[in-house]
């Protein structure tokens, strides 16, 4: 598996998720907890597996702008921790919770159009030997990730 590629899946399947999350209505608390709490599932395994494996591998090829990207894409993990944390402390009738899930929405849909339109590509050009091993090690890590959460 290409590393990525992964990732990219990794950002359609969460905007998918927003969509339907934006799609459910007013009064479906019940659906709209299970989306966010599949969000949250979903949002903390991609982060570890870009902050434990791609961004380190992307961290000792990519010049100043790719330090870059990457410095402000690790402040941009750190945002959707710190809301999805203050959102775990809510009840989800809260009108807060709407609030924040609604920010966590934009600022991960900007991560990610950013990760695709400028990281991606050139981490396809820096680490093009490495995708697929790096892949398999993202797939391997995303397993014992996803175990430890059932």
């Amino acid at each position: 598996m290409d590393a990525v590629q992964m990732l990219t899946d990794d950002h359609s399947k969460v905007k998918d998720l927003f969509k339907e999350y934006e799609e459910a209505g007013e009064n479906a608390h019940q659906k709209k907890r299970g989306i966010v709490e599949k969000v949250f599932q979903d949002l903390e395994v991609h982060t570890k597996l870009e902050e434990e494996i791609f961004y380190p591998a992307y961290r000792s090829k990519a010049d100043e702008e790719g330090q870059d990207l990457l410095r402000e894409s690790l402040e941009e993990h750190h945002v959707v921790d710190v809301l999805m944390a203050e959102m775990k402390r809510l009840k989800p009738d809260n009108p807060e919770h709407e609030a924040k899930f609604k920010v966590l929405m934009e600022n991960v849909k900007h991560h990610a159009e950013e990760e695709e339109k400028e990281m991606f590509p050139n981490a396809r050009k820096k680490l093009r030997d490495e995708l697929d091993s790096l892949g398999d090690r993202m797939e391997r890590r995303k397993g014992e990730l996803l175990a430890a959460t059932r």
